[in-house]
């Protein structure tokens, strides 16, 4: 495996974030609940990891803010633009499947 530096990895890996990102708010068609019955995470985690993250650095930043920076609106905007009411059935998958911290 090609040995990387610590510089390398951090750029690499934000890179990959913000592709991530990018993706993500291409397909505004996927909803949350999709990704979290399929992956078991969505938007609002990435979003939350981001604040952690920004937290864990001294650097405080309210749940919206976090939210603006992974949707590229404010999340209501979203919302408002995007998304629609789940199935029950995806509701019931969702509960199945509920991470604890959710």
């Amino acid at each position: 495996m090609t040995e990387l530096n610590e510089e390398q990895k951090r750029a690499f890996e934000a890179a990959a974030f913000r592709r991530l990102v990018e993706h993500l708010r291409s397909r505004s068609d996927v909803q949350n609940i999709d990704l979290m019955n399929l992956a078991g995470f969505c938007r609002n985690c990435l979003s939350n990891w981001y604040r952690d993250a920004a937290g864990e650095a001294g650097i405080e930043l309210s749940k919206d803010e976090s939210r603006e920076i992974v949707y590229g609106m404010p999340y209501a905007e979203w919302q408002a633009l995007h998304q629609t009411e789940a199935s029950e059935a995806k509701k019931a998958e969702f509960e199945a499947r509920r991470p604890k911290d959710h």
